[in-house]
């Protein structure tokens, strides 16, 4: 239940990453969370389990999108 309680305090986390290095970080933290999550899930298929993985899956792609940045137009 450690890992429960990690991915819930990265979910209260303040989102708010200044440096490119930061937004790299978090969202490798929030991976290697829903994967960890994801094999306790495996196991007792557990509906709150999947629930928050869903909530770091949204969270990962907002960072991960603000990563890759807007499109340059021609």
């Amino acid at each position: 239940m450690e890992l429960v309680n990690r991915a819930l305090e990265f979910e209260t986390r303040k989102k708010r990453f200044p440096t490119t290095s930061d937004r790299i970080m978090a969202a490798r933290e929030a991976k290697e969370l829903i994967l960890s999550l994801n094999e306790i899930y495996k196991k007792n298929k557990d509906a709150k389990i999947m629930d928050i993985m869903k909530r770091l899956t949204v969270i990962k792609q907002r960072i991960e999108k603000r990563l890759k940045g807007k499109p340059l137009t021609a």
